[in-house]
């Protein structure tokens, strides 16, 4: 999660956004036709085509490419290439570059998570030659100048130097580093002022050269393109990729439990975030977990936490929960913020209501309504514009979860039961907490 991706190809944009959002929302919910793609240099995507706009649309990860890739040392590594990739390439310097990417009305963006590295690209078909070839030279001869490198870098320390003072900040800071201490995944995505410091045009170079490949790559594409242009295409872009990424080995995390933490500091709220055992996403319970968390803390105005903590006391504007599931780990999250005299009764009502989910469960109408929610919310979250199916296409294939997911998805909620949901609470559930706080001293 980069603070600096940068998008350019202002110019278009809107009807871009317009004519992907149209395309999507007016066929029916779930109707996605997905095709496998292999380009004749053997690069494979998933392809959904979509001629009824001039629009196509890309997103593509390099697997296990994010920041835990990033030489100790030298965190934010990734991050700073993130807003680099479009600072120059090839023979165009930097103003020159971005002054095309505007001129073909072109959208070009690059994020660093923790496990893999992914760029968004969307271009008008009238100008794709063009627009394709601006993306092959960025992932394949970015430039790094000296300026741009500077300026970059200096955007991204002003806002590690600004979040030191903001809570929520500062607790994902003493979070990560509680549940995940001595993992690559403690470590700032970000980096800090002093890694940054040290990184060079060589490194950025060298962990390009690392990273981007094909054997790593997973693309999804949506539009006005057939799958014999998009093989062209995808030749075109990633073809001159070296074969083999060069990827240090990352250790399974295993998230610290039943710690309790505290960091001062000077303001009116106290944060707090708790953390529970996780679920990867390729185990049989998945969608038993995700459920559970639904009703415990994902449903928002709807869940046990939002019901206790906000509706029945005041003690916060909203209270959630979510599950992460890492490449290498997983963690369940709780997070909320209240009054500083208010943080030990929140505390308290947190961990009653993960210990009653963990012992007594749900009832089956709040199952049933967490399924029709949870069915009903995915075309809106996944599928409501050409960007966001093609997020998808990439997500659905990293996950491994098979071509035919979209349409297996409800099928698979549906299957699962009450008694399912509970031996997921108990599984995940039945240990203690851990426990960060951030706020005044005493709270």
């Amino acid at each position: 999660m980069t603070t600096n991706a940068t998008t350019r190809g202002l110019k278009g944009l809107l009807s871009i956004a317009t004519f992907g959002f149209l395309a999507f929302t007016a066929a029916p919910a779930l109707a996605v036709d997905i095709q496998e793609v292999t380009s004749p240099g053997g690069i494979k995507a998933y392809l959904v085509e979509d001629h009824s706009n001039p629009l196509i649309a890309v997103n593509f990860a390099f697997e296990g490419g994010g920041s835990t890739q990033d030489p100790e040392g030298k965190e934010g590594l990734a991050n700073l290439l993130t807003g680099l990739l479009d600072e120059g390439a090839g023979d165009i310097e930097s103003a020159d570059f971005q002054s095309k990417l505007d001129d073909l009305g072109v959208s070009m963006s690059f994020d660093a998570s923790l496990d893999n590295f992914t760029g968004s690209f969307r271009t008008i078909t009238d100008f794709e030659d063009d627009a394709f070839d601006l993306l092959h030279l960025a992932l394949s001869e970015p430039r790094f100048d000296a300026e741009p490198v500077d300026r970059i870098r200096g955007q991204i320390v002003t806002g590690i130097l600004a979040g030191r003072n903001d809570p929520e900040e500062v607790t994902s800071k003493a979070f990560r580093e509680t549940v995940f201490a001595g993992h690559p995944y403690s470590r700032p995505t970000e980096g800090t002022p002093e890694a940054l410091a040290s990184v060079t045009a060589d490194d950025l170079k060298t962990f390009r050269s690392k990273v981007f490949a094909r054997d790593n790559l997973v693309v999804g594409v949506v539009g006005d393109i057939t799958p014999e242009d998009l093989g062209k295409r995808l030749d075109q872009v990633f073809g001159g990729l070296s074969d083999k990424a060069e990827l240090k080995t990352i250790p399974m995390a295993e998230p610290v439990m039943g710690k309790d933490v505290h960091v001062d500091l000077a303001v009116p709220q106290t944060n707090i975030r708790a953390a529970m055992p996780g679920i990867m996403r390729d185990d049989d319970q998945f969608f038993a977990a995700y459920l559970m968390n639904h009703i415990l803390g994902g449903g928002s105005f709807t869940s046990w936490l939002y019901e206790e903590i906000r509706e029945k006391r005041g003690l916060a504007y909203g209270a959630y929960s979510y599950l992460a599931s890492y490449d290498h780990g997983a963690v369940l999250g709780i997070g909320t913020a209240t009054r500083a005299d208010a943080a030990p009764q929140t505390v308290d009502i947190i961990r009653k209501e993960i210990e009653r989910m963990a012992t007594a469960g749900p009832t089956q109408a709040e199952l049933d309504k967490a399924k029709a929610y949870v069915k009903g919310s995915y075309a809106v979250r996944n599928l409501d514009s050409s960007l966001a199916v093609a997020q998808t296409l990439v997500g659905i294939q990293l996950d491994d979860l098979g071509i035919g997911y979209i349409d297996e998805r409800q099928a698979l909620i549906d299957a699962v039961t009450l008694d399912d949901v509970k031996a997921a609470a108990k599984r995940l559930l039945d240990t203690a907490p851990t426990v960060v706080t951030v706020g005044p001293a005493g709270a």
